[in-house]
């Protein structure tokens, strides 16, 4: 059984979604925990739904932009400050944005998914990181997304930004499994998010639930994610079992990423 006994995980994006989901299997497992989102009614709705699950849980919330690198040095110095270290961290705030052709794609929507996706995670891993050396260990995952892997078309940022944070995911296993910090990432398909609901708005409008049902019909599980799922991937990937994965892409995605 995973235990989180005292250990401290660090969540971005935690108001909601994978975060939340994320949060919620952690805490169960005695986790102390930081959310972080800029959504502060969604990260107040966040810790009532970790204190209904586990009531003794320890919860700090912190309504920050992941884009502004200053307000990602205040989150993390909070998080040591208050509660001295920092064990995990689910590197995980992320956006879809428009959905369009690549000459048609806007270069201010280019800019704003890559700023949230890519340089949001560079921000967070690079201050976490400075922890993490610091004392020794530490576990790091990043959301990616089957979109990191390869293509979906209609997204040229999310593309970009996803394929990014699978390169840095790599490239910093590589520099800092030597000091005994593991770091990977996950890639999610199709799970049933709010972000997953919006995309699917984008393209049906009202019918957003048949073109749904159409879009999983190819996957060989014949379904959507559930958030709880991979928050439980989460869980074990931030956890002391799994200190030998590093540098490593965790798809999951019912396995559509691997059918021809």
């Amino acid at each position: 059984m995973i235990d989180f006994t005292d250990k401290v995980i660090l969540i971005t994006g935690g108001g909601s979604g994978l975060g939340r989901a994320a949060a919620l299997a952690i805490a169960k497992q005695g986790a102390k925990l930081v959310l972080v989102d800029m959504n502060k009614e969604a990260l107040e709705e966040s810790k009532t739904e970790i204190l209904e699950a586990a009531q003794n849980a320890a919860v700090e919330l912190v309504e920050a932009n992941v884009t502004n690198e200053e307000e990602v040095q205040k989150y993390v110095q909070f998080t040591v400050d208050t509660f001295g270290k920092i064990d995990g961290f689910f590197n995980n705030a992320g956006i879809e944005g428009k959905q369009n052709l690549t000459e048609d794609y806007g270069s201010d929507e280019f800019q704003k998914v890559i700023s949230v996706n890519l340089n949001g995670v560079f921000y967070g891993m690079k201050y976490v990181l400075k922890v993490m050396k610091k004392q020794g260990y530490g576990s790091i995952v990043n959301t990616a997304s089957v979109g990191g892997i390869r293509g979906v078309g209609n997204q040229s940022g999310y593309a970009a930004s996803k394929h990014g944070v699978v390169g840095l995911t790599r490239n910093s296993g590589i520099e800092y499994g030597q000091y005994g910090i593991s770091i990977n990432a996950i890639a999610p398909g199709a799970i049933m998010t709010p972000m997953v609901e919006g995309s699917l708005k984008q393209m049906a409008g009202d019918n957003w639930e048949a073109a749904g049902q159409e879009f999983v019909s190819v996957n060989p599980m014949k379904r959507f994610g559930k958030p709880e799922e991979v928050g439980n991937l989460v869980a074990f990937l931030l956890s002391d079992s799994s200190r030998f994965i590093n540098a490593t892409v965790v798809n999951i995605d019912g396995g559509q990423s691997y059918k021809y």
